[in-house]
């Protein structure tokens, strides 16, 4: 949650802060603001998006140090008081904050007593007067001194009126240094500063670095610190719209070539698929799988597939409830998929995990990430940069990472394991073949549009897909949406079904597909129009469900992907036919740093 950019060099920092800021917007967008240091110090923040805010400014901001962020509300609703940065009683301190401070109202008190002011209701506000407080000359001291009285989560930039330096701090929240040429920058993510570098430091927990223009100190408990320089393989241009009217839509249509990127590092065409993975021995009595939001639909299918293909138990759980289980993992290996590799949730069940001396297997799509360094073995997934709030393009690249991991393992026949293979191979065409068909589904869009409450259903493999459809459509067309598996209709949700609640209903060819076709009837019969994806051929479909969206035939295991790109493409539309804000949907943010 919320984006943190700074900078230090050359150039005038307003102009290089407001364009950081701009492409972090993702990460929150209710109020924003910079601050900006030449002699004295000047704060220009509101309740609004970064573009507005760069209407407001005066024409000239004189300073070549400044601090910036864009935020997603934890304490305090989003108000020009609220929004970042905030400063200490002096006007001299400034300070961005991203994560959570728990014990701010105890400090808060504490600073209070002691004759401090504040202003706003965020907990961040307790920052700058602690720094104020310890401040005696050394700004990176009162920085170490005020954090040690934090307890939380916290990547915070501080800025101080008349110096040419930023102090930054890191824990439990993402933060990176991005190296220029005589300038420094600072960002939650690689994006805000790709147009500037492309060689970055990551940060780690605990650790305080000092940036100026010509160079970067990092230390840790008072010793100073070597972080490696990474580079970022994505360009600018992974980051932009290219033509397309939504970062959403541009990224649905990327999909073929993630799905050849990121199983292209694995498979090539003379490679057996007894070669597919180098992950060593895999116990296989039982696997457990953990995952937040749309990376646990992608867990769920895992589940199905790796059960079907090891015929062991498999275990998916949402790591948010994981961490807080009394009982012990009970497994010797474990995966955890992180879309970001900073989600909150996640890194706490992975140090859980790693306490009880599970070995673990992070599935993520950025390299250098606080995942990657905690986990034993990490499989990227080469989605490249995901801009919208609703994920797409890295979901079905962790499901491409899925199927690359239970391949190697599976215990079926050799004919089938090649059959599977080649498959695997050819899924890059046949989402295309989906694509193409992007025009025919935007007109099931317009239908589903005047809707204020859809259900969406799948049974064995695709039950998961039915749950991230609904998702990916409440969030982005705030229409009420619920995926179901089909079979439990019957206990509850039958109350809810009549003319004006659409059912969308996925059909594979699988062992489900008879009861899937009794379940649409049974939805038919409570006069509930039905809207269904089916591979092509499938006439009896047609018969039962009042629409049929057709896609190319596939093995069933691979179907979920076919079936989640189709509805991908359902949500867009829908949200778009209705007006909404597609990549920045009310409420949400990309990254969930925070518990």
């Amino acid at each position: 949650m919320c984006g943190i950019v700074g900078y230090v060099g050359r150039r005038q920092a307003g102009p290089v802060l407001l364009n950081c800021l701009g492409k972090l917007e993702y990460r929150g967008y209710d109020s924003c603001g910079i601050a900006v240091s030449s002699g004295d110090l000047v704060v220009y923040k509101d309740a609004i998006r970064v573009k507005a805010l760069a209407e407001t400014l005066p024409r000239s901001i004189e300073g070549k140090a400044g601090i910036g962020h864009t935020r997603w509300a934890t304490h305090g609703e989003p108000s020009q008081v609220n929004a970042h940065p905030h400063c200490d009683c002096t006007g001299r301190i400034a300070v961005v904050h991203n994560g959570v401070i728990s014990n701010f109202q105890k400090l808060r008190e504490q600073l209070s007593g002691e004759g401090h002011h504040f202003v706003s209701e965020t907990d961040t506000e307790v920052i700058p007067h602690l720094i104020e407080k310890y401040y005696a000359g050394d700004l990176a001291k009162a920085v170490e001194l005020a954090l040690g009285e934090v307890e939380g989560s916290y990547a915070i930039a501080v800025l101080m009126s008349g110096e040419s330096r930023l102090v930054v701090a890191r824990k439990d929240s993402p933060l990176i240094i991005g190296i220029g040429d005589r300038e420094n920058f600072i960002a939650s993510d690689v994006p805000a500063i790709l147009d500037y570098t492309s060689q970055v430091l990551y940060l780690e927990d605990g650790d305080i670095g000092v940036v100026t223009p010509g160079g970067v100190e990092v230390s840790q408990h008072g010793k100073v610190v070597r972080r490696e320089r990474h580079t970022i393989s994505w360009t600018v241009e992974d980051a932009q719209k290219g033509g397309y009217e939504h970062f959403m839509l541009k990224e649905i249509h990327e999909q073929p070539k993630v799905i050849r990127d990121t199983i292209g590092g694995y498979v090539s065409a003379a490679e057996p698929p007894a070669h597919l993975a180098t992950m060593g021995d895999i116990s296989l009595e039982e696997i457990l799988i953990l995952a937040c939001g749309t990376s646990y639909h992608a867990a769920l299918i895992g589940k199905y597939l790796m059960e079907e293909l090891f015929k062991v138990a498999v275990r998916a759980e949402l790591a948010s409830e994981f961490s807080y289980s009394g009982r012990a993992s009970s497994v010797s290996r474990a995966i955890v998929i992180t879309q970001s590799g900073e989600t909150a949730d996640a890194l706490k069940a992975i140090r859980k995990l790693k306490g009880e001396g599970c070995q673990v297997i992070v599935i993520t799509n950025v390299v250098g990430s606080t995942a990657s360094r905690l986990a034993d073995q990490t499989v990227y997934t080469r989605a490249g940069p995901e801009i919208s709030v609703a994920a797409t393009k890295s979901f079905i690249a962790q499901l491409m990472a899925l199927y690359w991991l239970a391949l190697p393992y599976a215990k079926i026949d050799i004919r089938r394991l090649d059959g599977l293979v080649m498959e695997l191979r050819q899924l890059p065409g046949k989402v295309q073949r989906v694509l193409d068909s992007e025009a025919t589904i935007s007109e099931y869009a317009r239908q589903l549009a005047r809707c204020e409450d859809v259900f969406f259903i799948g049974r064995g493999i695709n039950f998961p897909v039915a749950l991230e459809g609904a998702l990916k459509l409440k969030e982005i067309s705030y229409i009420h949406a619920e995926g179901y598996a089909a079979g439990e209709l019957k206990h509850g949700p039958f109350a809810l079904l009549g003319r004006e609640t659409p059912v969308v209903a996925i059909v594979a060819q699988d062992n489900t597909y008879e009861a899937m076709l009794t379940s649409i009837k049974e939805v038919k019969a409570r006069h509930s129009p039905v809207l269904a994806l089916a591979e092509e051929g499938d006439e009896v479909v047609g018969e039962v469900a009042d629409s049929v969206i057709t896609l190319p035939r596939v093995d069933a295991l691979f179907s979920p992907v076919l079936n989640a790109v189709a509805l991908q493409l359902l949500a867009y539309y829908t949200a778009r036919e209705r007006g909404c804000p597609i990549d920045f949907p009310r409420n949400l943010a990309k990254s969930v740093t925070v518990e």
